[in-house]
This record gives C-alpha cells, structure tokens and sequence, in this order.
C-alpha cells in the first residue's frame, strides 16, 4: 500500500513478470537483411527464411458453410423492414386467404420470378424473399414449386418460419383427397 500527500493509502500495481504478448503476433519473424551481403533474407538466428518452421495459428477464424454474401440492403434486418412496411409480399392482390390449394398448382409456381412452396401445410410465396436468404437463391430453388418442410427442417429446425415469412402466406394446402374404395 501506498499514501500520497492527503494521507490516502491505495494498493500499489506489481508490473508482470513477463510482458504480456499478443497471441495474434506471436508468429511473427523478424527478419534483419542489413547484415547479407548477397541480399539473401536470414532471420535473425542466421537460418534462411524458408528453412524456418512457423507453427500453426492456435486462432482459426469461423467459416459458415452454406452462407453466401448477401447484397447491400438485403440483411435479415432489411427483410424485417420490409415485412412491416409492405402490405402485399404474398402477392394475393386483396384476396382474402385461401384454404384450397392444391400442390398441382404450387407446382405451377416454380421460378425465380414466381417461386411459391409449401411448409408445414403452409403455402407460401417466396418471391419477395429469395434476395434476402442467408443461404443464397439456390437454396430456396430447392423448395420451389413443392413441399420443402423436410429441407427445411434439415437446415432451419429452430427457425420461426410462422414469423420470418408470415406475410409471405398464400393460403393453406388442401387436403389429399381420400382413395376412393372399391365397392362390391
């Protein structure tokens, strides 16, 4: 402990016994090329700078599989907006919400102009969406034009899809119709 003049006491900081060292910098190789005579690179051992070993980085940045770079305006935070300031992004032109579709006619619905898909019973129009999809538009192609709940499961289990696309609602699949039994 230690006083100053006012007679305060405050505990005193003891310097490390070594000086701490960035872990990121600590591969570096010092080079010293003032002391070759025939402009070769030595270290600073005097062993050419290819013979030297340098360990791998303990520190590897995380990679994304299955990511692709979305374009400006075009965030998760973007389609957010969006959803709150459009008023159509499923494309009903003031229909009411159907209940009758049929997969023959999601089928129908199969490009990237017009790309429509079921999930959950749900069906949906993508369309508005496949700019702002952190996988990229191929992977939403997979799903186009047909019941994609297993893609989607597979890569998205945690994901909200009632929220993320909930504006995006075209109406709910009709049920297939029962087989017709055969009469005697």
């Amino acid at each position: 402990m230690a006083k100053n003049a006012d007679g305060f006491t405050f505990p005193t900081v003891k310097p490390p016994l070594q000086p701490l060292q960035n872990p990121l910098m600590a591969r570096a190789t010092v080079v010293d090329r003032s002391s070759s005579q025939d402009g070769a690179s030595t270290s600073v051992a005097g062993a050419p700078v290819s013979a030297i070993q340098l360990p791998e980085p303990k520190f590897k940045p995380p990679t994304c599989p299955g990511k692709v770079p979305l374009e400006k305006g075009y965030s998760q935070m973007d389609w957010m907006h969006l959803q709150r300031t459009h008023p159509d992004l499923a494309g009903r032109k003031g229909e009411t919400f159907r209940k009758d579709i049929t997969l023959e006619e999601v089928k129908q619905h199969r490009t990237e102009n017009d790309a429509w898909t079921v999930l959950r019973g749900k069906v949906y129009n993508l369309t508005p969406y496949i700019k702002f999809h952190p996988g990229g538009r191929d992977m939403i192609m997979k799903g186009a034009g047909r019941d994609c709940t297993a893609l989607f499961n597979k890569y998205h289990a945690w994901v909200n899809s009632d929220i993320l696309i909930e504006k995006c609602l075209v109406g709910l699949l009709a049920p297939k119709p029962a087989p017709k039994q055969e009469t005697a």
